[in-house]
């Protein structure tokens, strides 16, 4: 189309084309200086100011975490180290009052007298558990009365007497029926009549009873 001949019409010369260019550009940075909603101040400073804050508090988080984390696994190390400490202090306890049992034991052992099993042995015996049970009584005593009741066999049984007639035969060494055995029997001792230590220590104490010791008994009792 040819251009018109009118000037207010006429195409923009190149002066008008930088001053819009010009004016363009400083509506634009108007804009972005333009005041946020709800605020009265600039855009640009209300904004650097939160992003700012934001990557400083989050510096911050995380180094509390990294704090918290540290102090915790310090705090379980020294409750792995006094846990460890205290079982070993415990077992440690318990070997040493072990080993005191045994060496306690040991002793006992050591001082506990061995008695043979024979009818000097079977004596000896009987005499420590009459002392222990206030029982009096002698070796000879003793002695002298096994030799006459039973000739020290242990299992011997009168089928013959009063109480065999009346079905509660003498038993043992020194001849006892079973109702003065139960009725007389030291207790740490066998429940068995025929028992050697058993025998003895229960005629013993029916005798102490009786007539004040085996001692005092030289007969049929």
């Amino acid at each position: 189309m040819p251009e018109s001949s009118n000037p207010g019409h006429s195409r923009l010369n190149k002066t008008h084309k930088i001053s819009i260019a010009g004016v363009a550009a400083l509506g634009a940075a108007a804009l972005a200086f333009s005041v946020l909603p709800g605020s009265g101040e600039s855009g640009t400073a209300v904004a650097a100011e939160p992003v700012a804050f934001s990557v400083t508090a989050a510096g911050t988080n995380a180094k509390a975490v990294e704090a918290s984390i540290a102090k915790q696994h310090v705090t379980a190390a020294k409750q792995a180290k006094a846990k460890a400490e205290a079982d070993a202090k415990a077992k440690a306890e318990a070997e040493a009052k072990k080993r005191e049992a045994d060496a306690a034991a040991s002793r006992a052992a050591a001082r506990k007298p061995v008695y043979a099993n024979n009818l000097d042995g079977w004596i000896k015996q009987s005499l420590d558990i009459m002392k222990s049970k206030g029982i009096p009584g002698s070796y000879n005593g003793l002695y002298r009365n096994i030799m006459r009741e039973s000739t020290g066999n242990p299992n011997a049984i009168n089928g013959w007497d009063i109480n065999a007639i009346n079905g509660v035969p003498s038993k043992g060494l020194l001849q006892v029926i079973q109702p003065t055995f139960n009725a007389y029997h030291v207790p740490g001792t066998s429940w068995n009549i025929y028992d050697p230590v058993a025998n003895i220590t229960a005629a013993a104490n029916y005798a102490a009873d009786k007539y004040g010791s085996m001692d005092n008994v030289n007969g049929a009792y």
